[in-house]
């Protein structure tokens, strides 16, 4: 099959940039059926900022206040604990879940 270089819009900043044919036979290559949505700067901007929620930077965990039910302990949990299920501190859960 045979690629042309094509002129193809960003979705993110609007501005027109060139789909190679380079990067048409690598996209064929590895499968992929759709054309880039974005330039090659707006990628590399949302990949930067992807990276940066994944190493925990700019995400902080919503925790709730528990007492464990089985030692009493006062514990934070990840999850808004509810009356009908028992909720315990890393030291009890560990010793309790079921090993795989």
């Amino acid at each position: 099959m045979g690629f042309t270089d094509k002129n193809v819009m960003c979705a993110d900043c609007n501005k027109e940039f060139v789909f190679s044919t380079t990067e048409q036979e690598f996209y064929a290559s590895k499968g992929f059926t759709n054309e880039p949505k974005r330039c090659p700067d707006c990628r590399q901007a949302r990949k930067s900022s992807r990276d940066s929620n994944r190493s925990g930077q700019s995400y902080q965990r919503q925790m709730y206040p528990a007492q464990c039910a089985q030692c009493g302990k006062q514990t934070e949990v990840p999850f808004e604990p509810r009356q009908d299920k028992p909720v315990y501190c890393s030291d009890c859960y560990n010793t309790i879940k079921p090993r795989r």
